[in-house]
């Protein structure tokens, strides 16, 4: 039962790692929360920062996804553990203890965290999600969908045998995570305001200005 909370505080405390924040005050001397979506995700990264230095924020987030639960395999054989690792590793990364507690969406540390579970299944997924981007250009609507199709994907494996309800279970937690804390952007893609891909990178502050 160690492993348990070993597993937790790991996976937290990695997650909390801000990666996004750290990136902006290295390359631009800027807190990315104050520009775009005000996250530290690699969304944000891209339309604030640019490709070079969204680039590593995305890698890193992965790892923080992928570390823990590779830990956790080596602890306990168990996948619940892993289970555990990788959604506190999400938590972190989207209420991050280095931080404030304002990170950001969790999509790439969750994919992370799948690609350190079941990689084979993570690999499945990316082009699938790499298509409905590229297609759209809405990372929002990749990362919503990705997070839903990835639930349903590990149910229905977990359900065949081929992976462990535990999978499922992670499956079901971090992509209704993602799902959720994604709201806003489901409402302006309704809406047809939700911005594409490198858009929406202005400074917070002055768009409330402009809309006081």
């Amino acid at each position: 039962m160690w492993a348990f909370p070993v597993a937790a505080v790991v996976g937290y405390v990695l997650g909390s790692v801000p990666s996004g924040l750290i990136m902006g005050r290295l390359s631009r001397g800027i807190d990315i929360r104050d520009y775009g979506s005000g996250k530290t995700g690699f969304t944000n990264a891209l339309r604030t920062l640019g490709w070079k230095a969204a680039l590593p924020v995305f890698l890193a987030d992965l790892a923080k996804g992928a570390l823990p639960v590779v830990m956790a395999r080596l602890m306990a054989d168990e996948p619940y553990v892993q289970t555990v690792a990788g959604l506190a590793a999400v938590v972190g990364h989207d209420w991050p203890l280095f931080a404030g507690f304002r990170g950001g969406r969790g999509v790439a540390a969750a994919f992370g965290a799948l690609l350190g579970m079941a990689p084979w299944v993570a690999l499945a997924l990316m082009p699938i999600g790499l298509g409905i981007a590229l297609v759209s250009r809405y990372m929002s609507l990749m990362s919503i969908s990705g997070g839903a199709l990835t639930a349903a994907v590990l149910a229905a494996l977990a359900v065949a045998g081929v992976e462990p309800w535990a999978y499922a279970v992670y499956g079901l937690l971090a992509g209704g995570l993602v799902v959720v804390l994604h709201r806003e952007n489901i409402r302006r893609l309704l809406a047809g305001t939700e911005p594409r891909v490198g858009r929406g990178g202005q400074s917070r502050v002055e768009e409330v200005g402009r809309a006081s």
